[in-house]
């Protein structure tokens, strides 16, 4: 049987032209955000004395009070934004199977019937040009079991069983990229928590015990944000991929029973034949010729 995996080819080509930009632009952020913040310190940093410092620990309080939702983002650091490359990742994702994991993708709408009335009336070459001028799953199908109608239908059952196991593994492998996003942004997540606690021991440590709250916070303040990158990556990432997954499940059902469908006029016709081909034996001469 020919493989062929143009159809899957097709659809992944939209994903990764959307995935590679979104990355290029996350990676464009990436590098230029420390340098922003490093001037916004630098503009910010103290020049002399207590005092100064006391009306900039105020200033400063006031500032991150009213910071916005990109600020608290970025407050995750180099762990948060992979994360965001992550959650981005996982969007494109998303969109690319909300637009491919259809039944008129899967099952082209008129081909189980043009196709079954093709076959029907014998025509088994019209009936594989109808396949391959609409590639999908039920023409992969479709045309793998029609590659073996001269074996019988116990030949032609099978290469389409093998068919769909081929194609359902390779769009389940798809949607499986969903389920690592959302395991590996909780663990992300769980090593921002880490390095924000190690920086806020690491200041005790310096202190020998004499930090203050406010020279904690900013090392908690990361392992609180990065915890909740994680989590608010992880948990619609999994959820779309039950979804998905629940979806293949049943356009894979569906397919599998159209295709029977399709070649049941085949099926019968060759069972009429091999019916007519065993006729009875013929009866033995009488004894004695009689």
């Amino acid at each position: 049987m020919r493989k062929t995996t143009y159809y899957v080819k097709a659809a992944a080509r939209p994903a990764a032209a959307r995935l590679i930009a979104a990355f290029a632009v996350l990676i464009c952020i990436f590098f230029m955000y420390p340098a922003t913040a490093n001037a916004q310190d630098a503009a910010a940093r103290p020049a002399a004395t207590s005092a100064d410092a006391a009306e900039e620990d105020t200033t400063g309080q006031d500032d991150k009070s009213s910071g916005t939702f990109w600020e608290i983002l970025t407050a995750g650091g180099v762990v948060g934004m992979f994360i965001m490359l992550l959650s981005v990742a996982a969007v494109a994702l998303v969109i690319e199977h909300v637009l491919t994991i259809r039944e008129s993708v899967l099952m082209p709408p008129g081909m189980a019937e043009e196709t079954g009335g093709l076959l029907a009336a014998g025509k088994l070459t019209p009936a594989v040009q109808r396949c391959r001028r609409e590639p999908s799953f039920l023409s992969f199908v479709l045309e793998a079991g029609m590659g073996e109608v001269d074996g019988g239908w116990p030949a032609v059952e099978k290469a389409m069983e093998d068919a769909t196991a081929d194609q359902s593994a390779r769009l389940f492998r798809k949607i499986e990229y969903l389920s690592v996003i959302g395991n590996i942004a909780p663990m992300l997540g769980l090593l921002g928590t880490v390095i924000g606690m190690i920086f806020a021991f690491r200041e005790v440590a310096n202190t020998q015990g004499a930090a203050r709250a406010a020279d904690l916070a900013e090392g908690i303040y990361l392992a609180l944000v990065t915890t909740v990158e994680g989590l608010i990556v992880a948990i619609p990432s999994l959820a779309a991929f039950a979804v998905f997954r629940n979806r293949l499940d049943q356009l894979v059902a569906e397919t599998s029973y159209v295709a029977q469908h399709v070649f049941a006029p085949l099926k019968r016709a060759q069972a009429a034949s091999r019916n007519q081909g065993t006729s009875p034996p013929p009866a033995p001469p009488p004894v004695g010729g009689r």
